[in-house]
Order: C-alpha cells, then sequence, then structure tokens
C-alpha cells in the first residue's frame, strides 16, 4: 500500500467533507481517493470516514489519526522539495584565488554540458583545506608539493621588459633570470632594492621556504622577498620600481608582464594542486567532467590534465 498516497487522500476528503471535492483537492480521480481511503482503513484497522451520498464525516478513531496523517503528508511533501533542491544546487568547489574570472567561467559553463552544476568559491591555500575540511564545500584544489599532484603550474619570475635586442638582431635578456642580479650594490645603498613579491597562493612551505633558501644563497636582504598585499599592487611595483613578481606563465600574460624561469633553480619551480573531496563520488565527477577546464584555470599544462581525467575514468571502469 501506498501510505503516503493514502494519508493525502485521507486528509484532503476529510478536509472538505467529500469524496469528490477532496479528490480533486488532491489531484486523483474519486474513485482512486475511495480506494486509498478504504486501503488506509483496512491497513488500520478501524474505519475513518463515514460515507452517505452527499458527505464523508469522521469517526471517532478518524479524528485521532487525522493530525497524525496530516503530518506524514507535509513531511512527504518537504521531502519531496528538499530532494528537488538537493538535486539543483550547485557543488561548491574552493578553488586558487588566481583562477582567472574567465577561465571559472568556461569551467562552469562546460561542467554544465557535462550534467554537473559547480559553483568554484576562490579562496586562499589554507582556507581551502579548512573549507573541505569543515565540510562547507564539497571539493577543493588543495596546494601540494608537485610529486604529490595531479597538477602541475610552473613558476618564475614577471618582469615589466621582455627580451632586449643585442648587435646584428640577437636578443638578450630572453632566459632565465638569476636572484642574484637583484643583489644591490655599493651603487644601490640609498635606493629601494628591487623585491620579488610572493602572492598569497604560493607562500605555502614547498615553494616559499626554497625560495627563502635561495635568497639566502645568493646575498640578498630578507625584505627583498616580500609576500604581497594584493596582486595589482605588486604588478604595479614590478612596472614602476624594476621588481619581480612570482607567477605562472598564464598569468604574467594576463597581466601583460614578461616570464622568465628562475635561473638558479635547474629543476625548477611548481605550484602543485590535487582534488579533495568530502565524498569521493564528487571527486569522481569533477575528474571525469571538468579535468581540463580546471588545467585551464591554473595554468597548468593540459596533457597531464587529460592523463587525470583518463585515470579517473579508468577508476571509475574498475569500481
Amino acid at each position: 500500500m501506498d501510505l503516503v498516497g493514502a494519508c493525502r487522500a485521507f486528509v484532503h476528503v476529510s478536509e472538505r467533507g467529500s469524496f469528490t471535492v477532496g479528490a480533486a483537492a488532491a489531484r486523483m480521480a474519486q474513485s482512486v481517493a475511495s480506494r486509498r481511503v478504504a486501503a488506509l482503513e483496512r491497513h488500520l484497522g478501524q474505519r475513518l470516514l463515514e460515507r452517505s451520498s452527499r458527505a464523508a464525516t469522521l469517526t471517532p478513531f478518524g479524528r485521532d489519526m487525522l493530525p497524525l496523517a496530516a503530518d506524514l503528508v507535509r513531511l512527504a511533501d518537504r521531502l519531496e522539495h528538499e530532494a528537488e533542491a538537493a538535486r539543483h544546487r550547485p557543488l561548491r568547489l574552493a578553488v586558487p584565488a588566481t583562477c582567472p574570472t574567465g577561465a571559472l567561467a568556461r569551467l562552469i559553463a562546460d561542467a554544465r554540458g557535462n550534467g554537473l552544476l559547480l559553483d568554484p568559491r576562490p579562496a586562499a591555500p589554507e582556507e581551502r583545506a579548512g573549507l573541505v575540511k569543515s565540510r562547507q564545500v564539497r571539493a577543493a584544489l588543495l596546494a601540494l608539493p608537485p610529486a604529490e599532484a595531479s597538477w602541475t603550474v610552473p613558476l618564475g619570475l614577471a618582469v615589466a621588459h621582455g627580451p632586449r635586442r643585442g648587435p646584428a638582431g640577437t636578443e638578450s635578456g630572453e632566459g632565465p633570470m638569476y636572484l642574484d642580479t637583484l643583489r644591490p650594490g655599493r651603487a644601490d645603498r640609498d635606493r629601494r632594492p628591487r623585491r620579488v613579491w610572493l602572492q598569497a597562493e604560493d607562500d605555502v612551505p614547498h615553494v616559499r621556504d626554497c625560495l627563502v633558501r635561495l635568497r639566502d644563497a645568493v646575498g640578498l636582504r630578507p625584505t627583498q622577498l616580500a609576500l604581497a598585499s594584493g596582486l595589482a599592487a605588486a604588478a604595479a611595483d614590478v612596472l614602476s620600481h624594476g621588481d619581480a613578481l612570482l607567477c605562472s606563465p598564464a598569468q604574467a600574460g594576463q597581466l601583460g608582464l614578461h616570464w622568465r624561469p628562475l635561473g638558479e633553480l635547474a629543476a625548477g619551480l611548481a605550484r602543485g594542486y590535487a582534488l579533495a573531496a568530502a565524498d569521493e563520488a564528487d571527486a569522481v565527477r569533477i575528474r571525469e567532467s571538468c579535468a581540463a577546464g580546471i588545467a585551464r584555470c591554473l595554468g597548468a599544462d593540459a596533457d597531464a590534465a587529460a592523463a587525470d581525467a583518463d585515470a579517473a575514468a579508468d577508476a571509475g571502469v574498475a569500481r
């Protein structure tokens, strides 16, 4: 027996005192309402309604059961409403604040095309980890050392000026930039030393500590490696003071700056990211639907993203 359907018919008929009017209010045929009330009476063991040619009136047993039946119908309606809302609730994903708006818009659009409603939420590295742990978001892109990551983003220094033309059309300055070239000389005593600006996204041990060691090894002052208060201000200092901004090639291009790798780090420097989710099913859906879009947002290697998506698909088949 459909207990909720039977209670719905009973409630509507008893409230209106008529099977005809009650059935219409419950959006069912009168014969269906009559059968459902009769089935409920058999299930409960006593008559709920006295029937006549003109009206349906509650029995004493029916009066006792009506409030409980009405509660059951209200709870069932609420359950259906909440289920509908949950099906259409976006999956909130914590992403780096360095992700450009245009790339995030494409990520959302691509996810929709794959049947996934995605709601990216930009946040700093430590905040992203806390958000997914506290389940304020359903998934997050966590900052990890490149060796542990699914996506890697090369880091270098963005400067104001690109390659300079030398004799016979040769170019100078197009290769790596060495940090020791920022070391102040005797003539720079009264000048503000050039700085390397770190973004909040790179204020993580596997990036920051490496640069601190390099700064000390090449003899820069402690203040020459600084955490930027904001991207616009740091980029302005690059343009006006000859500073350098630690960033990805993609971000340098967005800012109109010239990107160069760090010369002292032969192995390179990189951000690393991996997807963490409170529910593994969410992680699989995101990887299958959004791996390439996430790579685009991060400025990561598209081939690595494709490999990650293939691995996720293989894992789904294995399950």
